[in-house]
């Protein structure tokens, strides 16, 4: 089931992230895609936030490409941004990374397609105005999915 959200603001998004966070364990991998700009690495922040990471720690990691973060769930945030695709990612260790004992957050995932788990949590970014932005959730297999369905309401068609 795809989740379509309704962001009209920063702190919007950054509030859509904490939920889809509190409702993410430990092995959950988040695919993040969208243009730059889009609200990633903000999204990121909410998610870290909710985990227990300060959002300030949380920065675009593009030229570090994976940083971690310590919490009571860990966060792993990986920006693929610079790498020509898969095959490099692949051979810099990324296979290990993805699921590792907390949380990992993929931004430009679409560039490493073929490494992520089947089951991992797909966020979309499309831009549809200065601040807004339409943000669809695809959580095949998240078991908190009704709780960050109800706590994201409001963005939603209707809500």
């Amino acid at each position: 089931m795809i989740l379509r959200l309704r962001s009209g603001s920063p702190a919007d998004t950054l509030e859509i992230a904490r939920a889809l966070g509190a409702a993410l364990r430990p092995g959950d991998v988040v695919a993040l895609t969208g243009d730059l700009g889009a609200g990633k690495t903000l999204f990121c922040k909410g998610v870290g936030e909710a985990l227990g990471i300060p959002p300030d720690r949380i920065v675009s990691p593009t030229f570090t490409i994976v940083t971690e973060h310590a919490g009571p769930v860990p966060l792993t945030h990986i920006d693929v941004y610079r790498l020509s695709g898969a095959r490099e990612a692949d051979e810099i260790g990324m296979r290990e990374l993805l699921p590792g004992d907390g949380v990992c957050l993929v931004e430009w995932a679409e560039k490493i397609t073929e490494l992520l788990p089947t089951d991992c949590i797909q966020v979309t970014f499309t831009i549809s105005g200065d601040d807004r932005r339409e943000i669809a959730v695809d959580a095949p297999d998240l078991p908190g999915f009704d709780e960050f369905r109800a706590r994201s309401q409001r963005f939603q068609s209707g809500g």
